[in-house]
């Protein structure tokens, strides 16, 4: 396939250094097929399964295809960008448990075979590692193709299953040509692998979100709070798009952070962003995920200005302690008035989990001139809730507590709460609120 080429500048280059050491390499790598890999595979296996683009969906499709094998296979996902196969079987014989259930998943939630686990993206390893809750029989994921010598990368999905390639009884790779090499922790070789398997598929893709005026109205307030020198970390959706797309004119910012997405490009190729200012990893961009689109994949392609990392060191209180001027911007549910915030539950039932929000808020708290930034519509539901409450709903987990709430932007402003009392909260948050729900908030 045609790789879309980078630009690279001299002053960036020398600065990279490395990030993770090499793998076991303690594995056969034996190139097979798709049948004799799935045979491997033991009745009542936990399987965890490669998040974002990395997830292997060819051969997913391939154990649901070849299910009645089974009598009880158990998966382990965090979030994925598309509905993989087995989910369309669950308790025949499938189970499927998720740390960050996505929109694909929405029609499964109260299925009898379908569970969400509470837990920070930073310990996915730990949970499943051979001594964790949930120790994973299998990893399954996606690989680029091996080169003569047999290297490869984990390309585009790494900060989850990484460590968990090292330790698990059983790992089974998916070659994929259109898996880019990515440099950094990801970086393998076939003997990281008990199997591997040819199956070429169209890595999911994250397409860019639209920009509405709420979106813009946000992203205008939320970008005094990111001056120059700052390092980035966002989420999905069309707030921190609409952030990046504003940032065009800043210098000297970094990238550290859960995800690189489209629009990270236009600023790591305007030199707004050059990750030489950031406190560790200088010059390059470090990330757990990428996703978005096709011309994303084809550009992070033996980039050297990017690198994934392992969950511990872009979620993790060590690697965002060593960030200077961290800005996390993260969106939520809904937020009390008191500071607290869920970004798990709506509508009467949970619809995700904690995801990285609860490692970045505390790693922003932490880190040297950091900010957390807690964005989002003053409303849903066409503008009959208000996503500023009094309380948070009933049954509603407190994904961030209150001691973590920093700055809060809605459309119609941002407020800081650090350091303000109980009361002085609930003013402010108030006062960012849509007006056709504020006296609703004031009253006692």
């Amino acid at each position: 396939m045609g790789r879309q080429r980078y630009k690279t500048w001299s002053l960036v280059v020398p600065y990279l250094i490395d990030i993770g050491g090499a793998m076991s390499s303690h594995r056969s790598g034996k190139k097979t097929s798709v049948d004799e890999a799935i045979a491997a595979i033991s009745d009542g296996s936990r399987i965890y399964v490669a998040q974002g683009s990395g997830c292997p969906y060819g051969l997913l499709t391939a154990i649901d295809q070849q299910r009645e094998s089974f009598t009880e296979l158990e998966f382990v996902s965090a979030f994925l960008l598309e509905t993989p196969a087995p989910i369309n079987h669950l308790g025949e014989p499938f189970r499927w448990v998720s740390l960050q259930p996505t929109g694909g998943m929405r029609d499964v939630l109260n299925h009898h075979a379908f569970g969400i686990i509470p837990g920070r993206y930073s310990d996915l390893d730990g949970i499943c590692a051979p001594n964790g809750p949930l120790a994973a029989n299998v990893v399954v994921c996606q690989v680029s193709p091996p080169d003569a010598s047999g290297f490869c990368s984990l390309g585009t999905g790494v900060g989850g299953h990484v460590s968990l390639i090292r330790d698990a009884p059983l790992v089974i790779g998916q070659v994929n040509s259109f898996m880019p090499f990515v440099h950094g922790e990801g970086e393998c070789h076939v003997s990281d692998f008990d199997f591997l398997i040819n199956i070429d598929e169209p890595l999911a893709e994250l397409q860019p979100a639209p920009s509405d005026p709420v979106s813009l109205a946000i992203a205008e307030h939320i970008t005094p709070f990111i001056p120059d020198g700052s390092t980035l970390q966002f989420g999905i959706g069309a707030v921190p798009d609409a952030v990046l797309s504003t940032l065009q004119e800043r210098k000297n910012l970094g990238l550290h952070g859960g995800m690189i997405n489209d629009a990270c490009v236009e600023l790591i190729e305007c030199g707004a962003v050059d990750n030489l200012h950031k406190g560790c990893d200088l010059g390059v961009s470090v990330a757990a995920e990428i996703m978005g689109t096709r011309k994303l994949y084809d550009w992070v392609d033996r980039n050297p200005l990017v690198k994934m990392a392992s969950g511990s060191h872009t979620h993790g209180i060590p690697g965002m302690a060593s960030v200077k001027n961290f800005v996390a911007l993260q969106s939520t549910v809904e937020m009390s008035l008191d500071g607290s915030a869920n970004s798990e539950f709506a509508s009467g039932r949970f619809i995700s989990g904690p995801g990285g929000a609860p490692d970045f808020a505390f790693g922003a708290s932490i880190a040297t001139g950091g900010r957390s930034i807690i964005a989002m519509p003053s409303t849903a539901a066409k503008g009959t809730v208000s996503r500023i409450v009094q309380r948070l709903a009933d049954g509603a987990p407190t994904t961030l507590s209150s001691y973590l709430a920093d700055v809060v932007v809605t459309e119609y402003g941002a407020v800081e709460l650090r350091g303000k009392t109980l009361s002085e909260r609930a003013e402010l948050l108030t006062s960012i609120a849509h007006p056709a729900h504020r006296d609703a908030l004031s009253a006692p």
